[in-house]
């Protein structure tokens, strides 16, 4: 039987419960490449008619994990941010998500932040990436994409950084 919603769930609980949280977040992400080979889930998930946005799939209240999926519009660029004392495990389902990974290179009591570039991939169908509470990094989407994001809370409640064009700046690479 092909790998469930329900079983990656069941494992995503399992591992956040008995290990650390950067050996959790690898096994999150190794479940999620699971699931995303499943091509029932994808089809029962996204369609292409689905508008732009996110939809909850998932909610474990035991430890407060969220499993969304998005569709992704082409064009759509975020700006960097991090997930505060929260994590994300990021993963497509079709198409592709340029993600870049930024330093903070100035002191955190500067009211203006200053990030340098760190890295840049592209997370094709398939793959998947963790990243732990306090990593800054932004998305990009040329062209429609269909990922999906599990978050270890409701982020929409916690406090994260949230880079502003008007007060911060990103080193551009020489």
């Amino acid at each position: 039987m092909a790998y469930q919603l329900t079983d990656f769930c069941a494992d995503a609980r399992a591992a956040l419960k008995a290990k650390p949280l950067g050996f959790a977040l690898d096994d999150i992400a190794h479940h999620l490449t699971r699931l995303l080979g499943n091509e029932a889930f994808v089809r029962e998930t996204f369609r292409d008619e689905t508008p732009a946005g996110k939809t909850e799939l998932y909610h474990d209240a035991e430890t407060d994990f969220y499993v969304y999926a998005h569709v992704q519009a082409p064009g759509k660029t975020g700006a960097p941010h991090s997930h505060g004392a929260s994590w994300a495990v990021y993963g497509n389902a079709a198409g592709f998500t340029e993600m870049t990974e930024y330093q903070r290179v100035n002191p955190e009591n500067d009211e203006q932040v200053v990030l340098k570039k760190s890295d840049f991939y592209a997370l094709h169908p398939g793959q998947t990436r963790g990243y732990g509470p306090g990593i800054i990094h932004s998305t990009g989407h040329p062209h429609k994409a269909w990922v999906v994001r599990v978050t270890g809370t409701d982020l929409d409640v916690l406090p994260r950084y949230h880079f502003k064009r008007s007060r911060d700046k990103v080193l551009e690479e020489a």
